[in-house]
């Protein structure tokens, strides 16, 4: 994304956040990855962890759990955010907040298509994947900050009919045993997945 790897987008939004360590999950063609940042960007040091098969971003993030302590901001690597995302880091510091999503409002025909926020007093209830009657037009931007705990969900979730296991599962877990989750908005973002969402992500 203008001639910049877009991990690179991806770290600057977590180094602007004040991240300490930048832990990467990689797989098929990771040791491009590798060779290209080597173990540090910006002075922050960089742990790769491989993920043997793609089994979805629960799966995915359940391999960093020997890495983490405490809360920690998970960001997915194919998003690109106009803004800084330390609101959503900075959100959970108040008391009483154990985890944060950052969402993005849409049309009802887009939140059929993702991960959709249902809420009750602003707190989150549950994520739910590509629903036919959405229960909100708040949808997951692949920005999150949760804690800890979210290993222990993660190792619980049953896989989808894709063979996947969810995060938004194991985000919906913790709301269901009681933890506090929140949402704040993240601005404008570009997913990337076709050519012309790289145009838009560079304009």
């Amino acid at each position: 994304v203008g001639a910049r790897p877009l991990l690179a987008a991806v770290f600057d939004r977590a180094v602007e956040a004040d991240a300490e360590e930048l832990i990467v999950v990689i797989g098929y063609e990771g040791a491009q990855i590798v060779d290209h940042f080597g173990d540090s960007y910006n002075r922050v040091p960089i742990t790769y962890v491989h993920q043997r098969e793609r089994l979805g971003l629960g799966h995915a993030v359940l391999q960093t759990a020997p890495h983490v302590t405490g809360p920690f901001l998970i960001v997915n690597g194919d998003n690109v955010f106009s803004d800084s995302l330390r609101p959503v880091v900075e959100s959970v510091a108040r008391d009483g907040v154990d985890g944060v999503i950052g969402v993005e409002p849409v049309s009802r025909e887009m939140a059929r298509q993702t991960g959709v926020v249902d809420r009750d007093d602003g707190v989150v209830t549950r994520i739910v994947e590509k629903p036919t009657d959405p229960p909100s037009t708040l949808v997951t931007t692949g920005c999150y900050v949760l804690p800890e705990d979210v290993f222990k969900a993660c190792a619980l979730v049953r896989p989808s009919a894709e063979g996947e296991y969810q995060l938004s599962e194991a985000v919906s877990l913790l709301a269901r045993a009681g933890y506090t989750i929140e949402t704040v908005p993240v601005g404008e973002r570009v997913n990337v997945n076709r050519p012309s969402d790289i145009e838009r992500a560079a304009a």
